[in-house]
């Protein structure tokens, strides 16, 4: 069966507005924790680039960074979370039962440089990104496992793995992370006439 033609780009919407959601919830619990990225916050297609992680871009009631989820892949999956690498046109043959997606998730936040005079950052600075980072890792994961099934008509019924998440940078000035989740729409649709 066949998938709904917006299902991709809705699904990396809710996975946005979740990470968003988780992000601003863990600044309001982590005193000093930056929330959801105010103006670099979108999905974006293919590779992301790293156009911003510096702080706020407007007042100062804005977060600076950027959050962006993009689509890695897209397989078919009669067994999900396993690629179908079924031939198809064969007669009996079994049509998928899922497009499986698998979603990029990168946050990045400014890490401190060398001072003006070339000093190395301190170790009180380093930690406190660190810190950040840490918080960002736990707050996507979390979006991810409480949010991303309620992101679905029928709660409970999103299949989904939660890939590993790896620290990525410093370079340029930014540091942060990357979050993949592999997700399954399942294909109720019929294939267009003609």
């Amino acid at each position: 069966m066949a998938v709904q033609l917006l299902a991709v780009n809705d699904l990396a919407e809710d996975v946005l507005a979740c990470i968003c959601v988780a992000l601003d919830q863990a600044a309001t619990d982590v005193p000093g924790q930056p929330g959801c990225p105010t103006c670099r916050s979108c999905l974006v297609p293919g590779t992301v680039s790293w156009d911003s992680c510096e702080d706020p871009c407007g007042p100062p009631a804005q977060v600076g960074g950027q959050l962006t989820v993009s689509v890695a892949r897209v397989f078919p999956s009669t067994s999900f979370p396993s690629e179908d690498r079924e031939i198809r046109g064969l007669r009996g043959c079994t049509q998928p039962t899922y497009m499986a997606v698998e979603l990029v998730i990168t946050l990045l936040r400014c890490v401190p440089g060398p001072t003006d005079d070339g000093c190395p950052p301190s170790c009180e600075d380093l930690a406190a990104a660190a810190k950040v980072l840490h918080v960002d890792l736990a707050s996507v994961y979390n979006a991810l496992l409480c949010c991303l099934p309620q992101t679905t008509t029928k709660p409970g019924s999103r299949r989904y793995v939660i890939g590993a998440s790896k620290t990525v940078g410093p370079d340029g000035g930014c540091v942060g992370l990357e979050q993949r989740v592999t997700v399954g729409l399942y294909g109720c649709y019929a294939c267009p006439e003609g």
